[in-house]
């Protein structure tokens, strides 16, 4: 992958970026799969209620859904041949189409080193190769994996963003140990499936989205600050002139918006931490 920059023809395009999309095989004129395709409902943010519970959401460019397998425990020893490297509008990462010596397709996640033409494979018995899917059991130590599952069958849950690696650290019983992006270790059972290899489209945190209204196609609405509202609308808020609040930072509801726990604990989940995120990264 690599970056494109545009000539500064406008305020917006000065210093705008976008992917080169290099790695696509699947161009503009021709549509994804039809039988992977799901239409979605967008909520605005909002509940069955109406009531507005993730605020800041609305708007943004439509968009079909592509059906990604995350699990992968379907097709366990039939070979499958990537067709394509396709554009998902609903996540960071690409996605490969693949073609199941069945008959059968589906999309996964591509990673790093994928090519049109190769043949992937899931379960046990597949070899520990960039895009085979594998219990965590058979994979040797020191890989690096993405899409790995908490829970066996469930499908996997951590490094789906574009350019996630984890790796392997060990293997001990009835778990194993992985190594986050963040840093934090992390113990998890050692049946379930994780895919061999670093998701691709690694650059894409470094660019530059340029103007406002780029990430308003993407879903986003304004965020103002707390202290420039009404008494009204925010703990923080009011005042002649500009103030400095006189007291620390709060959010809407008045929680602490500084140097609190933004992670709700999970007494089946924190207890398989090894070291936390903030540890590893010199916090106390």
């Amino acid at each position: 992958m690599g970056i494109r920059t545009y000539n500064p023809t406008s305020p917006g395009r000065r210093g705008a970026q976008v992917s080169d999309w290099a790695e696509l095989t699947h161009k503009n004129r021709n549509r994804p799969e039809e039988s992977l395709l799901q239409r979605i409902k967008k909520t605005g943010g909002r509940n069955h209620h109406g009531v507005v519970t993730a605020r800041h959401r609305g708007g943004g460019h439509k968009s079909i859904y592509r059906l990604v397998d995350f699990k992968r425990n379907r097709k366990d020893g039939v070979p499958a041949k990537v067709v394509s490297i396709e554009y998902d509008p609903n996540r960071t990462a690409r996605i490969a189409l693949l073609h199941y010596a069945d008959g059968e397709k589906s999309y996964i996640l591509a990673p790093l080193e994928l090519q049109v033409g190769m043949m992937v494979m899931s379960g046990p018995q597949a070899e520990p190769r960039v895009g085979n899917c594998i219990p965590m059991r058979y994979i040797p130590t020191g890989l690096v994996i993405h899409n790995v599952e908490l829970q066996p069958g469930r499908g996997g849950q951590l490094g789906r963003a574009a350019g996630a690696m984890i790796k392997l650290m060990a293997k001990e019983g009835d778990h194993a140990t992985i190594q986050l992006p963040s840093g934090e270790m992390r113990r998890v059972p050692i049946e379930g499936r994780a895919t061999i290899g670093q998701l691709g489209n690694i650059e894409q945190n470094v660019i530059v989205i340029g103007k406002a209204g780029r990430h308003r196609w993407m879903g986003y609405r304004p965020i103002s600050r707390g202290s420039v509202r009404n008494p009204h609308d925010h703990p923080m808020g009011g005042g002649e002139g500009r103030r400095a609040g006189g007291r620390h930072p709060v959010g809407p509801k008045g929680t602490l918006a500084k140097g609190g726990i933004t992670r709700k604990p999970k007494a089946r989940s924190t207890k398989f931490i090894v070291r936390s995120r903030r540890k590893s990264q010199g916090k106390a």
